[in-house]
């Protein structure tokens, strides 16, 4: 007869600080709430940084956003930004343009297309985001807003200052 090898029980597991827990913890969250996002996002054949550079072209729209400006409040810091432009760019859903007056500077728009995309994908994303995190009462939700900053408060930059009042 062999001796069963006693199995470690998850909730008896150590961490190193506090701190790491908390961290493993946000971590765990975010990759339970991304698989809802990507479940939903793959349907429209878009990545969560397209689906963000969309929204935030409709808010300026009909007017545009340089592509610095855009750069700075996306969500994510994305490695390659003109890449993922160059995609939405060929599907329509954005168009560029290059100031006269300064070639470098390029001015980028939502497009009809992206705008119908858009319309298309809102009761979707409500009730993707109602699946995350509508099981927390409107107090938990606040409170957890008002934690999250807290919590990127030393480690964020002036460059996501307009997220920070949101």
């Amino acid at each position: 007869m062999t001796a069963s090898v006693p199995q470690p029980n998850i909730e008896q597991v150590q961490f190193d600080s506090p701190e790491q827990e908390v961290y493993l913890q946000l971590w765990r969250t975010y990759d339970c709430l991304k698989a809802l996002e990507e479940a939903l996002f793959v349907q429209y054949d878009l990545s969560a940084q397209q689906y963000n550079v969309l929204r935030l072209l409709q808010a300026v729209a009909p007017g545009t956003m340089q592509t610095m400006e855009l750069g700075r409040r996306l969500i994510s810091r994305a490695p390659d930004t003109t890449r993922m432009l160059d995609r939405l760019e060929k599907r329509s859903f954005i168009q560029r343009s290059r100031l006269p007056e300064n070639r470098r500077v390029v001015e980028i728009a939502i497009t009809k297309q992206g705008q119908a995309l858009l319309e298309k994908m809102a009761k979707a994303v409500v009730k993707m985001h109602q699946n995350q995190l509508g099981h927390l009462t409107m107090s938990q939700q606040k409170q957890l807003v008002k934690l999250l900053k807290r919590t990127r408060e030393p480690h964020e930059d002036a460059s996501c200052d307009w997220l920070k009042s949101e």
